[in-house]
């Protein structure tokens, strides 16, 4: 897969299909892989350009205070690098948190914005499951394991458990497939979760924005549709009346239709 040097860090990203682009940002511990379900649709109708975040997957992991913003920082002069001057952008979680910077920051880089299991500024609640899954991850030893028994419980609900206990095998087995993320990254990474707000920029995105939500989802809830509704000027809201955290893997046709809707009547 393709390099390039960006700020202080060299970026490693995968670029697929055709039409206009669409940069996808991972979410918390995740590398370029971690939309691998939705890929196959997009790049169909857009040139998906995937990245490894600052502090995961093959890009470098520096020591130093790693926050939403400079992942947004990173992510637009990714863009620059490549000579991406404007793109659909999208991210899941703490993707969606960096795409609330970058398209505030950054407006004339970003042409639509779609949040999915979002929130703009870290609460009480989403502050300890975080700090949770730092404790499992240093009494593991493993960030590959913590988002097995940590994070999984809250990307997929109880039925989805029940019924198909293969396929949570078959998403635990593609975890621990990908490269293992250092704790000491993870630390850093989780830390720009805890420390995550965007509600004062949330004015200043001017991009057509789908913000979507899993009904069961805890972690960041439809507490935050309200507050992300009302401050971004032209978004809609949608939610997955089944789905946890993780949409994108609990319904995978339906995110795809929903989320591939949205972004093609935003092209050309």
């Amino acid at each position: 897969m393709p390099k390039v040097k960006v700020n202080d860090v060299t970026i490693n990203y995968e670029s697929q299909g055709s039409g206009e682009p669409l940069v996808l940002i991972p979410y918390l511990a995740a590398d370029n892989a971690c939309y691998a379900f939705q890929v196959g649709d997009y790049a169909k109708h857009f040139t998906c350009i995937s990245l490894d975040p600052r502090g995961a997957g093959e890009t470098d992991k520096p020591e130093g205070t790693y926050s939403t913003e400079l992942f947004a920082d990173d992510v637009a002069a990714f863009m620059q690098a490549i000579g991406v001057e404007r793109a659909h952008v999208s991210g899941v979680s703490l993707g969606a948190a960096v795409g609330q910077w970058l398209a505030s920051k950054y407006p004339q880089r970003v042409k639509t914005l779609s949040l999915h299991s979002a929130w703009p500024k870290t609460d009480p609640f989403l502050r300890v499951v975080a700090e949770s899954w730092q404790t499992i991850a240093k009494g593991l030893g493993s960030v590959q394991e913590m988002i097995i028994a940590g994070i999984f419980p809250y990307c997929f609900t109880p039925e989805l458990y029940a019924a198909k206990p293969e396929y949570i095998g078959q998403l635990a087995a593609f975890v621990r497939s990908r490269p293992k993320q250092p704790f000491d990254a993870f630390i850093r990474q989780s830390n720009a979760v805890i420390a995550h707000d965007a509600l004062a920029q949330l004015g200043k995105i001017s991009a057509p924005t789908q913000i979507t939500f899993g009904r069961h989802d805890t972690v960041t809830s439809t507490r935050f549709a309200e507050p992300l509704k009302s401050g971004i000027k032209k978004s809609e809201l949608f939610v997955f009346e089944d789905c946890a955290h993780a949409a994108i893997y609990e319904n995978v046709a339906a995110f795809n239709e929903k989320t591939l809707a949205f972004l093609k009547r935003h092209a050309g």
